[in-house]
């Protein structure tokens, strides 16, 4: 699983036109479901984020998490994160969940987040959507669940 947060002053989310999601000050979270993830991947995922220290204090531009600054989220599923380019000129998406599961573990990262108490905002999920971000910096990064690419 995939997580690339962006830190922003605002950001929402529309479909067909109407706005379905926004939020002001905090993190825009794109995330993608590959195959093989699990929902210890979303939790893991769901406290990264929300612990992640991305925000500004007095002393550094990276000292405060969400949950000390009382940050807004949104989550908008993108299985294009799971792109592999290595070959040819066209993404393959092979590696990316089928989307039940990715459906399942999307909603249960996005109630995990809720749980912390923070607003969350959400996409919908398998629609096209049109994301306005005001990245904060910019400030872009890329978290993922998997052991093998955890330190230790």
């Amino acid at each position: 699983m995939k997580a690339l947060i962006q830190r922003v002053s605002r950001a929402s989310v529309s479909v067909n036109g109407d706005t379905v999601g926004s939020i002001g000050r905090g993190l825009v979270v794109l995330l993608g479901v590959a195959q093989g993830d699990a929902k210890e991947d979303a939790d893991y995922l769901a406290h990264k984020v929300a612990n992640q220290r991305v925000f500004a204090d007095d002393v550094s531009h990276f000292a405060l998490s969400a949950l000390e600054v009382s940050a807004d989220i949104m989550v908008v599923s993108q299985f294009t994160l799971l792109a592999d380019t290595r070959k040819g000129r066209r993404p393959s998406f092979t590696e990316a969940a089928p989307p039940d599961l990715a459906e399942e573990l999307y909603e249960f990262f996005v109630e995990r987040v809720r749980q912390t108490g923070l607003k969350v905002a959400t996409g919908r999920f398998q629609e096209h959507m049109l994301v306005e971000i005001h990245n904060d910096g910019p400030v872009t990064i890329m978290l993922e669940s998997k052991t093998s690419k955890r330190p230790g």
